[in-house]
């Protein structure tokens, strides 16, 4: 099992101020699930220390293999998301981890 971590911290753009951007790409990516079957597993979070250091939002999701992963990453629906946060976000980190059979990170 894979699970891939993504957190944003976003900013006004696209005619939306920050918060907006934020609503509005959680809107998507809660869209996703049903529509490409290799997530597993879709967690959304937002920051709530507000410190410095703090991103604005976390994705978790859960594939069975990395080629499901990769069949998420090209899929276009995700593809659409992943264009739109390019352009509200000031900065991105992912990790991408193998999980396993008791789904602990290894």
């Amino acid at each position: 099992m894979i699970e891939h971590v993504v957190m944003w911290k976003f900013k006004d753009g696209e005619g939306r101020t920050r918060e907006e951007n934020m609503a509005y790409v959680r809107e998507r990516l809660l869209a996703l699930p049903a529509i490409i079957p290799e997530i597993k597993f879709m967690r959304l979070g937002r920051d709530v220390s507000r410190t410095e250091m703090s991103y604005d939002m976390m994705l978790v999701t859960r594939f069975e293999s990395l080629d499901a992963l990769h069949t998420y990453k090209v899929h276009p629906a995700h593809v659409a998301v992943s264009e739109y946060v390019k352009k509200v976000r000031v900065a991105r980190v992912v990790l991408d981890a193998e999980l396993d059979e008791n789904e602990n990170l290894i």
